[in-house]
């Protein structure tokens, strides 16, 4: 089986992070996409501390599929320096593990 990831994104509000989610799943970069509003962050940013309210992106996705993964993020993504964190999984429920797999298996018909 492919080696997997939980790539971890943040948004500035909902209806981005719902856009966004759904982009990656159509384009089969993500088996699926957990949003979890409410996520209060800080961190330094230009000399300053910050503090914003953010909805987080958990994607569940293969590392075959995380170049073009980031790339989509990359382009699609409203913040100047958004937060793109991949994290291997070790471990799962093996038929869930499968399916992440299958739904991300990507064809290149070039």
């Amino acid at each position: 089986m492919q080696n997997l990831l939980l790539v971890i994104t943040n948004l500035p509000d909902a209806a981005t992070a719902r856009a966004l989610a759904r982009t990656l799943v159509e384009a089969r970069l993500a088996a699926c996409v957990n949003i979890m509003p409410g996520v209060e962050s800080v961190y330094r940013w230009q000399n300053q501390i910050e503090t914003s309210n953010e909805v987080t992106l958990m994607i569940k996705t293969t590392s075959q599929a995380y170049q073009r993964l980031e790339n989509a993020l990359r382009s699609a993504h409203p913040y100047d320096l958004p937060e793109i964190i991949a994290l291997p999984l070790a471990a799962g429920y093996g038929p869930y593990l499968h399916w992440i797999a299958a739904e991300t298996h990507f064809q290149d018909h070039a």
